[in-house]
């Protein structure tokens, strides 16, 4: 009980450092709610997440939750360097930014133009998206975890090129962990549409057009899991609350089967919308870890992202790995 109301305290606290001074009048007074035709609070919108501001603290910033205007400056500049694929050196690589050199089989794919990861932290400057734990990393795994990741890590380097079915989701165009749920910051296609009509509520995630169509209703679940989980939406005063259960695997970034997802969206402004999300799953981490990241208003359509199963890159990765078996060249793994 006594972790339940630190980890409500937290996110309370840092909800109301993401409200934006244009949302507080000069008397203190907030904005009214915005509502819904038919009276519930609107969290709807088109909204990009993308962020420098990293998932886990990085340790250079150990103990530290926030940075001066000056820090989050240079940091930023610092990341906007390092990751840029403009500046990427093929012969050498930047093992930094997560770029093989070329002798490791490492290309330039894209070029900056095609990356929208965000040039800014949040505009509290927080140095790690998660908010609790307080160090602002993962808890520790457990044992069985560990040894569960390891094995299968073996085998997916084992068996990686055998078939479309060894391929990740990610490579099948099937899902992508950055869709979730729950929804993290990543290179590009940071965008998502809130759709709410009576009864329900729609996301959709740019990446691989991923949507989800929650009830804020009490249905009947289903008696089998499913990729995505199985979402149930309710409201708790101004925010929408997404409990999310009966996940099929780890496919969507998660944890695994017994993932127990709670997300929460909340409406500070009219151009902002506070995303929150708290993990659980007593099987993979030793505590529940929770996430707060800022949905920003941008305008624009989502585009289709032009994905599919059986794409011709698999079918390039898989066409290219028969050709070295018949030349008697080793896979690299």
């Amino acid at each position: 009980m006594t972790k339940m109301v630190l980890a409500a305290f937290v996110t309370s606290a840092v909800v109301l450092t993401l409200v934006p001074q244009s949302a507080v009048a000069q008397s203190g007074e907030r904005t009214m709610p915005m509502r819904t035709p038919d009276g519930q609070p609107d969290v709807s919108g088109t909204f990009t997440f993308r962020t420098l501001t990293p998932l886990q603290r990085p340790t250079q910033f150990e103990g530290r939750e926030h940075l001066t205007g000056e820090e989050a400056a240079a940091f930023e500049a610092s990341e906007r360097t390092r990751q840029n694929r403009d500046l990427f050196d093929p012969e050498t690589g930047q093992p930094s930014a997560g770029y093989q050199a070329r002798e490791e089989g490492g290309v330039l794919s894209y070029n900056e133009f095609w990356y929208e990861r965000g040039i800014e932290l949040t505009s509290d400057k927080r140095t790690s998206l998660i908010v609790d734990p307080p160090d602002g990393r993962f808890p520790p795994q457990t044992a069985a975890a560990r040894m569960a990741a390891a094995a299968q890590r073996a085998d997916e380097e084992e068996h990686r090129y055998d078939s479309y079915e060894n391929r990740d989701f990610g490579d099948r165009c099937i899902m992508q962990s950055r869709s979730g749920p729950p929804m993290r910051a990543g290179a590009y296609n940071n965008n998502v549409m809130v759709f709410q009509t009576p009864g329900y509520v729609a996301i959709l995630n740019e990446m691989v057009r991923q949507a989800r169509v929650i009830p804020i209703v009490d249905t009947a679940k289903p008696a089998f899991p499913q990729l995505a989980g199985v979402s149930r939406g309710h409201w708790e005063g101004e925010t929408l609350v997404i409990v999310t259960t009966q996940f099929r695997g780890a496919e969507n970034g998660g944890t695994g089967p017994n993932m127990h997802l709670v997300e929460r969206l909340t409406r500070l402004d009219p151009d902002t919308v506070a995303y929150e999300y708290t993990v659980t799953d007593p099987t993979v981490y030793t505590a529940p870890y929770t996430v707060m990241m800022p949905f920003r208003r941008t305008d624009g359509p989502l585009f289709e992202y032009a994905c599919h199963e059986g794409n011709i890159g698999l079918h390039g990765i898989l066409a290219g790995a028969r050709n070295l078996e018949r030349l008697g060249r080793e896979l690299r793994r």
